[in-house]
């Protein structure tokens, strides 16, 4: 516990620590990158955590993500900011699943309708905590719009940087929720270059994916709540959207914290790391052996989401990929559209293009065998499907005329 901060409930950071070389950080102060380039991990005095915070204590507070306090970086309380995180619904789907163990966590429930929400909450929680007061980032589109949200609660300006063909409805809520939104005829990448020549200049933090320390920390979340929700008993696989890969590495971490807190076992999920075929440089690292990914040029998918073609955290997901016994998986947009609309019609459950992706990486995965159906999988389904294009409802009726109702 750090004494020179004042706070009204107890804070276990010791340290921050570069994911590739383990250097430390101080905690409390601005970090972006650590010296060698790569994301930098809080860490915690988890022992505290274990002797202050009995399990029980734990399940008996709402089921909301600040629950998980004590493993969260905010020391103090009056720096936390909320738009309502609850604790998101596991859904079976078994119709189109085809059976009942599998699972849909559905991140469409949080604030501004993505999981973006998990990782943006924290990230500006601790730029309120560590007095950071103007903000750029580049997105795909629900990141920038749970940034805009939080950002404009707390009152800290922001800009937000998105590539041309970004989805109207998440430009429009950007700019909504009070950021200044610029298309950038680019990629996400592209947009990212903006945004790191700009902080460069000493004109705002960097707040891009993996970039700063704390959005891991958010969507880390995921995996604490999985846990809880299953009975502290972890999946067989679970099959994770995989743009930057932040919730992947956060829930990685999260079921790390969990084994060492002694409240889950050293069983793990294999971790799939889903992407679209179009643009999918992480499944091509994972099967040449590479613990680095090329940038995939020319990249397309109808999944704006996970259209990123070089995550800084590369490494970071391949090693989980690979520890777990996983698999980094690519599905093409006819199999993702086909997905979503097969849960829609069966199950009643809309799901985003990056959430139909895990279903069609799943299909695949249950016809080849590399999982099986009696298996407990969860899948991610990352957004609300509301925000997204839909097929043409065409059909009208005149209420004047003859009416068939044979043909109704």
């Amino acid at each position: 516990m750090n004494a020179n901060l004042t706070t009204d409930r107890p804070t276990f950071v010791t340290h921050l620590e570069c994911s590739m070389t383990g250097e430390r950080y101080d905690a409390d102060t601005v970090h972006g990158l650590s010296r060698v380039g790569r994301p930098l991990l809080v860490r915690y005095d988890l022992d505290a955590v274990r002797a202050n915070l009995p399990r029980p204590m734990l399940e008996a507070r709402p089921t909301d993500l600040w629950r998980w306090r004590e493993l969260l970086p905010v020391r103090r309380t009056d720096n936390v900011v909320s738009l309502g995180e609850i604790e998101t619904p596991l859904i079976p789907i078994p119709k189109s699943a085809g059976g009942g163990n599998v699972l849909i966590k559905d991140e469409g429930r949080l604030p501004t309708g993505s999981f973006k929400a998990r990782g943006l909450v924290m990230a500006v929680a601790m730029a309120k905590e560590l007095g950071i007061t103007r903000i750029a980032m580049p997105t795909n589109g629900n990141a920038g719009a749970a940034l805009a949200a939080y950002a404009s609660r707390v009152g800290i300006e922001t800009i937000v940087f998105c590539p041309e063909d970004t989805p109207e409805v998440n430009v429009r809520e950007i700019a909504m929720q009070g950021a200044r939104v610029y298309r950038v005829n680019g990629l996400i990448d592209d947009c990212g270059a903006i945004v790191g020549k700009g902080a460069a200049e000493g004109r705002w933090f960097d707040l891009s994916t993996l970039k700063e320390p704390y959005r891991i920390e958010g969507k880390k979340t995921m995996g604490l709540e999985l846990a809880a929700q299953l009975g502290w008993q972890l999946p067989d696989a679970i099959f994770y959207p995989t743009g930057g890969g932040t919730g992947l590495i956060g829930m990685w971490k999260a079921f790390d914290e969990l084994e060492r807190l002694g409240w889950i076992g050293a069983k793990r999920p294999r971790m799939y790391a889903v992407q679209a075929s179009g643009c999918a440089p992480i499944v091509r690292a994972f099967e040449a052996g590479e613990d680095h990914a090329e940038r995939w040029e020319d990249a397309h998918t109808v999944a704006a989401g996970i259209r990123v073609p070089r995550a800084v955290g590369d490494f970071l997901i391949l090693r989980a990929v690979r520890d777990s016994g996983g698999k980094a998986v690519g599905v093409g947009d006819p199999a993702i559209l086909k997905a979503v609309e097969e849960c829609a019609r069966a199950d009643g459950l809309l799901l985003c293009p990056e959430g139909g992706a895990t279903l069609a990486a799943y299909r695949e995965a249950l016809r080849t065998g590399e999982v099986d159906e009696d298996e407990r999988v969860v899948l991610f389904n990352c957004a609300t499907g509301l925000k997204y294009p839909m097929p043409e409802a065409p059909n009208w009726l005149d209420r004047h005329g003859s009416i068939d109702f044979d043909a109704l």
